[in-house]
């Protein structure tokens, strides 16, 4: 079961990623909805993941 849904995850992130490309090159509308929400959850993840690294380095957190 988790191997399927891991394919699920990802055929949906290689599929936002064709649909970015595709958008960049001039593709239908609902290719360039796809590419902004494909990128919008890149950027919120990317401050998700520097907002962990704050709140591990207040914390006294040592990674070595």
């Amino acid at each position: 079961m988790f191997v399927v849904v891991l394919l699920g995850v990802l055929v949906l992130v290689v599929g936002g990623c064709v649909c970015v490309v595709w958008a960049e090159r001039g593709g239908p509308r609902w290719v360039r909805v796809v590419a902004t929400v494909t990128l919008a959850a890149g950027e919120l993840l990317r401050l998700s993941e520097r907002n962990r690294r704050r709140s591990v380095s207040r914390s006294g957190g040592d990674d070595g």
